[in-house]
């Protein structure tokens, strides 16, 4: 499981070296084998194992290709969709569609999700833990039931 958010450079070619503590992970579970698409919600790229992405590519199978919406959302995360694996020095590759998508220059972060990592453009990552953090501090978590339990 992935977790925590890494300050990360992109080199001249478009690569990301993977952190240190995640790579034998990458490695040992997953052969290094990724796969790398744009995120829906928000410019920035989703990273998974590829046998985490078979699991989104069964959902995707069983949406239609007739209901607008459901074509769209297909279109998106598989028309983006790249299978990348890691290199010997644990680095990445980053198609230039992918990077210009998420606007990605020269700094970014990479937040580990549990199953995937995000990759972001470090100032827009910033503004979006703002925007997060207005978001939870002005609701009233309680009110929301599947947060109502939800404590630290």
């Amino acid at each position: 499981m992935f977790k925590g958010a890494s300050a990360i450079n992109l080199d001249a070619k478009g690569r990301i070296a993977i952190p240190t503590r995640y790579r034998e992970p990458l490695l040992s579970a997953h052969e290094g084998k990724l796969v790398i698409t744009v995120d829906i919600q928000a410019n920035c790229l989703l990273i998974y194992p590829a046998d985490e992405w078979s699991l989104i590519e069964a959902k995707l199978l069983k949406l239609s290709d007739t209901q607008p919406t459901e074509r769209a959302l297909k279109r998106m995360l598989l028309g983006y969709a790249h299978e990348i694996e890691m290199d010997s020095n644990g680095r990445l590759l980053l198609p230039p569609p992918l990077r210009q998508y998420a606007q990605l220059d020269k700094k970014a972060m990479l937040v580990g999700q549990l199953n995937k990592f995000e990759l972001w453009d470090e100032a827009q990552w910033q503004a979006q833990i703002q925007s997060a953090q207005d978001v939870i501090r002005s609701e009233d978590l309680a009110a929301n039931e599947r947060l109502a339990d939800f404590s630290l």
